[in-house]
């Protein structure tokens, strides 16, 4: 290994390194609460040294979200690609793959929603901003893909596939965000894998066909 090559390994080792941390602090303290001498402090760096690899605390918390959108993209792929008996065999997989996705990291999928509908996003660097959007988009293009197979085939009900695919991730992220507010607000709160098999249900049933599928 070059020297070059040594470098990079040891700088993207540091960066997991702040990224681990980082992900403690939030975990213990929440986001808004924590600092970047926090997560400096739980990684035994100096902030200095943190802001040689992001620049700020939202940054940081950005690049967090990038694992969670690529874990996204690779179930939906996964589900998309797969090959399943029935059109409603591989609805219900992407249904399962979701609930996977929210055991994946609950606290930073919660927060990704809160930065996605914040002007946070606004103060990231055009590279990682990129990234987000582009990983995003894929996600929705790819269960968009799905939603146009079944109306090709008849199996759910004719509409804009794009619209379906983000009435799909608003349901989503709605049960998500509604969960995390019951929590603050101290109302009770149910088994939130119960609540997404209720909506992903009423969600099945609001796309399918009444009668025989079409030819």
């Amino acid at each position: 290994m070059g020297i070059k090559e040594r470098k990079e390994r040891e700088r993207e080792t540091r960066r997991q390194q702040i990224m681990i941390a980082a992900k403690r602090v939030f975990t213990e303290k929440e986001f808004e609460k924590s600092t970047m001498e926090d997560i400096a402090k739980e990684a035994e760096l100096s902030p200095g040294t943190l802001y040689l690899y992001f620049k700020s605390k939202d940054e940081l918390y950005a690049s967090l979200c990038l694992r969670v959108l690529r874990y996204i993209n690779i179930k939906v792929g996964h589900v998309v690609s797969d090959a399943y008996e029935t059109y409603e065999a591989k609805q219900a997989a992407l249904m399962a793959a979701m609930h996977d996705v929210y055991d994946y990291d609950p606290l930073i999928l919660n927060n990704m929603f809160h930065l996605q509908s914040s002007e946070t996003l606004k103060a990231l660097s055009p590279e990682l901003l990129d990234e987000i959007n582009d990983l995003s988009r894929q996600a929705l293009r790819t269960v968009a893909g799905m939603f146009t197979d079944g109306i090709a085939t008849g199996r759910i009900i004719d509409r804009n596939p794009i619209a379906l695919a983000d009435i799909f991730w608003a349901l989503f992220s709605g049960v998500v965000l509604w969960e995390e507010s019951k929590r603050m607000i101290n109302v009770s709160r149910f088994n939130i894998q119960e609540t997404f098999e209720v909506a992903f249900d009423l969600f099945q049933r609001g796309l399918r066909r009444s009668g025989p599928p079409a030819e």
